[in-house]
């Protein structure tokens, strides 16, 4: 870069988990063509087999010789770092700062491709200026090079925004505001069987289903702590009748409040509440993507009100409850973590070691592999987190148990104990998707939008070829329906060929084919999206082949 472009100013260039990236400051726009330009120089530079040499400097001495070079950002971040003794790396006559390590020279660098452009604020503050980033990766080889960018071609294929606008699923509109996401009839319908699946799972496990309001009074937060931890994601304060009220960024403190709504009995505990709620969070314009980082959401929430030594019990509990709904919507491989306490956290070391030592003891009664993550843990407590791994092998965040031993304190909520005298409950907080809004576009990567029968938005097209099968086609369709499938008629003028090619295109999991031998046999094949045929049944057969396959959930 800065052999082509001397004016470029250096930012921060780390490497990331599948290759780097590197932040200018320039005045020029890159374009696709700077690219390949780049990428000729880095092969020149390569081929030089420079030595990278590490220097170590004080750090004043190494602030002035940024300064010297007009490299405003290294200077800044020079000034930040609290050693007296900084390292830089020299490639011929090029010094960058880092902490290394390095190659011992440029020509031990193999196989390697520039791979997009995009804009990044300083440091991402967007109150900073806008720079602009290089992304790119590297390999041993052209082999293992080719082989992750044909990864990265599936991953394109897979995109939850390209393909949530190819099947009408959702869409984000300027003019609604970004990251708020308006579900269309064919997301909405996917939306409403996870619904129905939740809300029937929930009410078997022995949660009582909860509706809470959208704001609360700004004083509800302070008491919760969120005001104090977790206000840079909260949204300014609104004023209603001489009273500041807060749109809700977490469900917890309502469900509290209907908890405290009766006297409680230790024979009561532990109470269940869920809820699909509707949060608000305030996250930068620079990280929102498609329905995977969104303004507006609902979550998958749980709240868990349960006697101390029930802890260890109920995160059982949770455990099966999550890893069962996770493995039916697909997902057979996670990673789980233990997060332990953070920096900044309320309540005593006494409670935080015990309820750490509940997660950790239910994780290993289960039999599940876990990791530590030092520091990961919510403020108010430890908690546990799912990753589940996609079709493609990639880790993504969902479920989540956390133990709660702060707000309780808080807000001052008790049950009458055996001995008669008040005691206070322990709380465990519980996502098993998260958001559903990021849950299904995972579930749309995760699928490339070909959802299993159950979750399909139609399940069955019927198809006629000519104009006279209408009448028969429009009444399977309609008995379908009336069986809670979703079918849906194509009886358009036009050849067969083309409507099965839209019915595909549409990743429609089957489609029948109504001609003169079904009306008068009133039996039909059924073609998968695969293009593979079964069959043919009479319509009450082909009924219970589709009920069989959904109630299945396969």
């Amino acid at each position: 870069m800065k052999n082509l472009f001397p004016e470029a100013k250096l930012a921060i260039g780390p490497a990331i988990q599948d290759g780097f990236y590197y932040d200018f400051d320039i005045e020029k726009t890159f374009i696709p063509e700077d690219i390949i330009s780049i990428e000729k120089e880095m092969k020149e530079i390569i081929k030089k087999n420079s030595p990278f040499i590490r220097k170590e400097m004080p750090r004043a001495e190494a602030v002035g010789m940024f300064e010297s070079t007009g490299e405003k950002y290294k200077v800044e971040l020079l000034r930040e770092i609290p050693d007296e003794t900084v390292a830089v790396y020299e490639e011929d006559g090029f010094v960058d700062l880092c902490r290394g390590p390095h190659l011992a020279s440029t020509g031990r660098i193999g196989a390697f491709k520039l791979l997009s452009i995009a804009g990044a604020y300083w440091r991402g503050d967007e109150k900073n200026k806008m720079l602009q980033r290089i992304y790119g990766t590297s390999f041993n080889n052209s082999k293992d090079l080719k082989k992750y960018l044909d990864f990265l071609e599936e991953i394109k294929k897979r995109d939850h925004r390209r393909l949530g606008k190819e099947l009408d699923l959702f869409s984000i509109s300027d003019e609604i505001g970004s990251g708020l996401v308006l579900w269309h009839p064919a997301g909405a319908l996917i939306r409403q069987s996870i619904e129905d699946f939740w809300r029937k799972e929930h009410f078997k496990a022995g949660y009582q289903i909860l509706y809470t309001p959208h704001i609360a009074k700004l004083e509800l937060w302070k008491r919760s702590g969120h005001l104090d931890f977790y206000s840079e994601n909260m949204y300014s304060p609104m004023e209603i009748d001489g009273t500041d009220y807060e749109i809700k960024p977490m469900n917890c403190p309502f469900h509290i409040s209907v908890y405290k709504s009766s006297l409680r009995s230790y024979r009561n505990l532990p109470v269940r509440y869920a809820e699909l709620g509707t949060v608000y969070r305030y996250e930068r314009s620079g990280v929102l993507h498609g329905l995977l980082r969104v303004r507006g959401f609902t979550q998958d929430d749980a709240h868990i009100f349960c006697r101390e030594d029930q802890i260890e019990e109920e995160i059982l509990k949770v455990l099966d409850f999550t890893l069962f709904v996770l493995k039916t919507f697909g997902f057979e491989q996670y990673d789980i973590y233990l997060s332990t306490k953070p920096e900044k956290y309320v309540g005593s070391d006494e409670n935080w070691e015990s309820s750490t030592d509940a997660l950790k003891n239910a994780l290993e009664k289960k039999g599940l592999s876990f990791v530590i993550d030092p520091g990961e843990g919510v403020f108010y407590g430890p908690k546990i987190d799912i990753k589940v791994k996609d079709s493609l092998g990639r880790s993504w965040q969902c479920s989540t148990i956390q133990v709660d031993f702060n707000n309780p304190e808080r807000f001052d909520i008790t049950y009458r104990g055996s001995d008669d005298r008040e005691r206070r409950p322990i709380m465990i907080h519980r996502a098993l998707m998260g958001s559903l809004e990021r849950f299904f576009g995972i579930l749309i990567e995760h699928y490339a939008g070909a959802f299993p029968l159950w979750l399909a938005p139609v399940q069955l097209s019927v198809l006629t070829i000519a104009e006279r099968h209408a009448v028969y086609a429009e009444k399977l369709a309609s008995e379908l329906r009336n069986r809670g499938i979703r079918s849906e008629l194509d009886a358009d003028n036009e050849k067969i060929g083309n409507k099965i090619r839209k019915s595909t295109v549409r990743k429609v999991p089957y489609s029948v084919i109504i001609g003169d031998k079904e009306v008068s046999d009133a039996r039909m094949f059924v073609r998968k999206r695969n293009g593979e045929n079964s069959g043919p049944y009479n319509s009450e057969e082909l009924i219970s082949f589709l009920e069989e396959e959904i109630n299945s959930r396969r």
